[in-house]
């Protein structure tokens, strides 16, 4: 066989894998061989953003600077969200139920050129806690609640994927719960929200270690007992005020680094044992 042919054949092939790899890469990972402008401004995608945390999120976030994309299940009951919205430039309401995994890609195909900084998953459902009691246990709203509170952040995080990639910060975040900490318990309570909980950290720290080398930062973030409807009934002194919450969760979500990844961490800053 002709050396000098072999090595041409090969060498056509190789520049034809090439062409082909780079005609079907999504536009958006362009974006990540450009250098960030000074100017850049990054982006956060926070589910659940009608109300209480999520809400308070997006107030901070937008605050901050940031161009906000902010959803709800029914954005149209949404009037807190709609009036933060109107006070800034780069601010956006999406509907978005989490367990509607066709809204999920259509989503995601909407913003398929937009990096996403940070994809921040607060959505969640305690369960009601009647519904949880031994011997008594409504076995469709365990199914629910890991629906909403597990299954849905891994099929966003899935999903914004790539814009999360093109992105300079690089970070996938979700708001857990100590309840969801293993070592933490200590009396029998909340069987659907805690394990759901459980669940969803293990999910976090498998795509922690999956997205490691592709620079992505993942991280679980606690916002301890705070006064949202979560928390109803309890006395207004054992409750921290939301903006403290959220102000405490976004100081570690800035400290996450891809040398922290997999973190859980406390508002205080402290590693939660899991």
């Amino acid at each position: 066989m002709n050396l000098n042919i072999s090595v041409r054949w090969i060498w056509l092939i190789a520049m034809a894998m090439l062409v082909t790899g780079m005609a079907s890469m999504p536009t958006v990972m362009a974006a990540n061989a450009a250098n960030f402008a000074d100017d850049y401004v990054p982006t956060v995608l926070i589910t659940g953003s009608n109300r209480g945390i999520g809400l308070e999120f997006a107030r901070q976030y937008a605050e901050r600077g940031w161009s906000v994309i902010a959803t709800a299940r029914k954005p149209a009951q949404a009037e807190a969200l709609h009036a933060l919205a109107s006070k800034y430039d780069n601010f956006i309401v999406e509907q978005l139920d989490v367990t509607d995994f066709i809204r999920v890609d259509a989503l995601a195909a909407k913003y398929a050129q937009m990096p996403i900084d940070l994809l921040l998953h607060n959505a969640g459902i305690s369960g009601g806690s009647e519904k949880q009691m031994f011997t008594r246990m409504e076995y469709d709203v365990f199914a629910k609640v890991l629906e909403v509170n597990t299954i849905a952040p891994l099929k966003i995080s899935e999903a914004f994927y790539a814009n999360v990639r093109a992105s300079r910060d690089k970070k996938i975040v979700t708001v857990s719960s100590s309840e969801g900490s293993i070592n933490g318990a200590s009396q029998p309570r909340l069987y659907f929200y805690r394990s759901s909980k459980a669940a969803l950290n293990m999910v976090m720290v498998n795509l922690a270690l999956q997205l490691k080398r592709k620079g992505i930062s993942v991280g679980m973030v606690n916002p301890g007992m705070t006064d949202t409807d979560f928390m109803v009934g309890l006395p207004k002194k054992m409750l921290r005020p939301t903006p403290e919450a959220v102000t405490d969760m976004m100081r570690n979500i800035d400290a996450l680094t891809i040398e922290t990844t997999g973190s859980f961490y406390q508002y205080d800053g402290t590693i939660i044992p899991w």
